[in-house]
């Protein structure tokens, strides 16, 4: 064997060494103290819910308030009808958004770990 092949395999054979104990290390390791994956997904989706539901209020208070300007000086029966039917969209996107964070928390208990039957 030449040397540069016998070095060759003390470097392969370390690198497999150090590789197979870090392994050995993280498998072995014991979470102390943490959530599941499960845990911190659902808090993490709970802050961004909580974050588009605060976006979304001000949006819509925003762009309500901008119709019913334009629906109480407009002389224009037209833009009258259309801030109308606009508000009504608002307020209508405003309650589903809104609601969808109550019918995910009434309804997560009742199919909570598979016990649902209808």
């Amino acid at each position: 064997m030449t040397r540069k092949h016998l070095l060759k395999d003390h470097i392969v054979t370390a690198y497999w060494s150090v590789i197979s104990m870090l392994s050995a290390g993280l498998i072995t390791m014991q979470p102390v103290m943490a959530d599941s994956i499960f845990d911190r997904i659902r808090s993490i989706v709970t802050d961004i819910y909580g974050q588009i539901v605060a976006i979304s209020t001000i949006v819509a208070v925003t762009v309500a308030s901008i119709a019913l300007i334009v629906r109480m000086i407009s002389r224009n029966q037209r833009a009258v009808d259309e801030a109308t039917s606009w508000l009504k969209r608002i307020v209508v996107a405003w309650i589903i958004l809104n609601s969808l964070g109550f019918v995910v928390a009434y309804l997560q208990p009742l199919v909570a770990g598979g016990q649902y039957t209808g």
